[in-house]
């Protein structure tokens, strides 16, 4: 046998979705693909060659030799529209594979990753890590290798295109005037937390006339998901100034009864004039109503008499006139040929003595199918300067049969009526304050019904579950993690209010919104897990001279420079104006002349900007030592994020050895010990399961390599007769080792590289 080839369809569940082959012969990758007839993958796709990734222009001179292993994941891919039916661009799978930026994700290995789910499938000894940490240095760029900071401030939250659809600015965000428009290809608008927003058209607006007012019917949809209206207004105005206005809620599943939904206004028809025969007229039309494919019910057809109908008699008053007019209606097929022959829908007459333009909708009922309509005058128009008598074709419309399906969104339905207190601009300038309605999980009681909630918590679960994000089921998101984090950030009043109107991906999306709550996501086992940076005092696993591999340890110091940063300035959407703002925040004696701008999305809040200011400033000054070494397998103990003890001599961080005995509360240690004359000494011990076991106030022993432990051991102690030795830490109080957060875990082989950063006393308080 010369080796092995694992083709893996899924990365998300690589245990079912995986084909194992056998290669009997020593042959090139390229070749061997030829002989399976791939020529090309139908997504992309990465080769990994004995934990090595590999380009294509390598797999022509990579030979499969005997124990080779060869790997080839397919990488998550997707998109999704913006149209109708509740589909959104967010319906994209999370895309971890190409994150590499995503410092989540910078240890794609065991337990912080991608690279768990290829070891399932391909063993621990061929993963390769697929991303590094990354650490800006460049101009004010800030440093924090844990939870990265949020991007610059830009003008307009576009976040790129997703399913082909040219990217549009965020309206929301946008730095133009607001208003509401049919953004035809972009997304439906999934808002969470509390937020304003102008609700984009759902269809296109149209008029009718009664008593010779106009009413203007607008159909909105205001977001993807249930909402709370807090306000609505016109402007500034509360909607319910406006006397003129009615307007209807319609919930995810419920009907519109306000009025037509689905109406197509046909654009030919723009005030043409009406003339009889005798006048040498004639018809006007045919136009189609609607397009092909689509099946009315009944036609509204609107007459405009724009000076009145009037004759001024010689007394100065006005006499009465009449206009009469006959519309008939032919049945298309989807080419526009007729299939029927002409039926009168309807011969009208109107009769009144008024200089004021009269506006006249009528609406026809006809057998379901697709129209054709034309209109004729049928009286003399009198061309006298003293009558009023002129009659022209001002609209047409076709209600089309049946109730469209919105999807899962919420509808706003407005009916205006045209007067002086509503202008043209004014009835696109419709804005309400909406709370988002989420369920919230709870380890006994499960998902509770919609209730509204500005959590970051269930802002994310609802991403990852909703057929508008990752449509993940619960098992594959650590719902503990989350109801944990929720309670942290409520008692912090951490919230997100953000409304994503711009092509975005899940994991962008999901990083914006964990960032708002000082988290970001990794995946784990194929399970979507979030760690927050906060103060941690239990190391979950110790590393010391008996298990960091020999010359190993690396320790890298991000100098600061003249162009680093000395301050943050924080942009976020103010919830008192709805217009964005700013603060600047800097650590004590900093001189805040270089501040990096961020925007935090989601941030609504003075007092939540700036303390994410102050934390983003202290990472800046405290997190630039990166340490990074190479142990055995107990390096796949910690996750990204975890605290961990280091102990090691060279940069004097505390003393480590064995102990190779152990007689009541006296151990007798591999090394001898340095004591610091009037200190207080402690010693730390590792447990059978990696994890750290005190430390433990100490005095000296008999001899150098012995102590005396002050309280009573809750542990037992291994000295070598059938198990690997304990494991121990010492040194004073306060400096027995160094503590540090795990950034990466890449298995090597038979050994792990961990990557991590410092973590400073500093940092705890925030």
């Amino acid at each position: 046998m010369a080796g092995t080839v694992v083709m893996v369809n899924n990365p998300f569940q690589p245990a079912m979705k995986r084909e194992v082959i056998v290669v009997e012969s020593s042959l090139s990758i390229r070749t061997w693909l030829d002989h399976q007839g791939i020529t090309e993958f139908s997504q992309p796709t990465l080769c990994l060659h004995n934990g090595r990734a590999l380009l294509r222009e390598e797999w022509p001179v990579t030979t499969i030799k005997e124990g080779d292993f060869v790997a080839f994941v397919a990488l998550p891919a997707g998109g999704g529209g913006g149209g109708g039916g509740g589909k959104n661009p967010l319906r994209t799978v999370l895309m971890v594979a190409v994150m590499v930026a995503a410092p989540a994700i910078a240890g794609m290995s065991f337990g912080t990753g991608i690279g768990t789910m290829l070891a399932e499938v391909i063993g621990w000894g061929a993963v390769t890590s697929l991303a590094t940490v990354g650490v800006a240095m460049a101009g004010t760029a800030l440093v924090n290798a844990l939870i990265p900071a949020p991007s610059p401030a830009v003008p307009s939250m576009s976040y790129g295109s997703v399913g082909g659809a040219v990217p549009a600015p965020s309206p929301t965000y946008s730095l133009q005037a607001q208003g509401n428009e049919a953004r035809l290809g972009q997304p439906i608008p999934v808002i969470y937390g509390r937020h304003i927003i102008f609700p984009d058209l759902a269809a296109i607006p149209y008029h009718e006339y009664l008593n010779n007012d106009q009413y203007l019917f607008q159909l909105h949809c205001i977001g993807q998901g249930e909402y709370d209206i807090e306000q609505l207004r016109i402007e500034d105005t509360p909607i319910t100034s406006f006397d003129e206005v009615t307007y209807e809620i319609v919930p995810p599943g419920g009907s519109l009864s306000l009025f037509d939904p689905d109406v197509v206004v046909a654009p030919e028809v723009a005030g043409q004039e009406l003339l009889s025969p005798s006048d040498g007229g004639d018809w006007i039309g045919p136009f189609a109503a609607h397009p092909a494919d689509t099946i009315a019910e009944s036609i509204g057809i609107d007459v405009v008499l724009p000076r009145g109908l009037y004759y001024a008699n010689d007394g100065g008053g006005l006499d009465s006139r009449s206009v009469q007019w006959t519309v008939q209606a032919r049945e298309i097929d989807a080419d526009g040929s007729a299939i029927g022959d002409w039926i009168s829908l309807g011969s009208e007459t109107h009769s009144t003595a008024t200089t004021t333009p009269i506006r006249l909708s009528f609406r026809y009922s006809v057998p379901p199918g697709r129209y054709e309509i034309r209109l004729q005058r049928t009286d003399a128009k009198e061309e006298n300067s003293r009558v009023g008598h002129e009659l022209r074709w001002g609209s047409m419309r076709a209600y089309l049969q049946g109730s469209p399906d919105f999807g899962d969104v919420t509808l706003l339905a407005i009916r205006m009526r045209a007067t002086d207190n509503l202008s043209q601009r004014s009835s696109r300038m419709i804005n309400c304050v909406v709370t988002r309605r989420l369920p919230v999980w709870d380890s006994s009681a499960g998902w509770s019904t919609p209730s509204p909630t500005r959590s970051i918590a269930w802002a994310v679960a609802d991403l990852l579950k909703a057929n508008y994000g990752a449509e993940l089921t619960d098992d594959r998101i650590d719902l503990t993690a989350l109801h944990t984090l929720d309670q942290t950030w409520q008692s912090r009043g951490d919230h997100f209010d953000a409304v994503f109107d711009s092509g975005t991906t899940v994991w962008e999306a999901l990083g914006k919104l964990l960032r708002c709550g000082r988290a970001v996501p990794f995946l784990q086992t194929g399970i979507v897990r979030m760690v927050r940076d906060e103060s941690q005092s239990l190391p979950v696993a110790m590393f010391g001279p008996r298990n960091i591999v020999k010359n190993s340890l690396r320790i890298q110091y991000l100098m600061p420079s003249e162009e680093t940063a000395d301050a943050v300035t924080v942009s976020y959407f103010s919830n008192r104006t709805w217009k964005p703002d700013e603060i600047t925040v800097s650590l004590p004696e900093s001189q805040s002349e270089k501040p990096a701008k961020v925007t935090l999305f989601g941030c609504t809040d003075a007092t939540h900007a700036e303390r994410e200011g102050l934390y983003m400033a202290t990472a800046n000054r405290y997190h630039r030592r990166i340490i990074t070494f190479q142990t055995e397998m107990e390096g796949l103990i910690p996750t990204y994020g975890d605290l961990i003890a280091i102990s090691h001599d060279m940069p004097s961080w505390g003393q480590g050895g064995e102990v190779i005995g152990w007689d009541g509360n006296t151990l007798t240690l591999s090394e001898p010990l340095v004591w610091k004359e009037g200190a207080e000494h402690v010693i730390a011990l590792r447990r059978r399961d990696g994890s750290v076991n005190g430390p433990w106030s100490v005095i000296p022993g008999g001899l150098d390599r012995q102590v005396i432990m002050t309280d009573t051991m809750d542990m037992e102690s291994s000295i070598g007769v059938s198990e690997e030795r304990t494991f121990f830490a010492f040194g004073v109080s306060e400096s027995w080792s160094q503590f540090a957060r795990v950034l990466s875990v890449r298995p090597r082989g038979e050994r792990v590289e961990i990557g991590a950063v410092g973590d400073e006393d500093a940092m705890v308080a925030l």
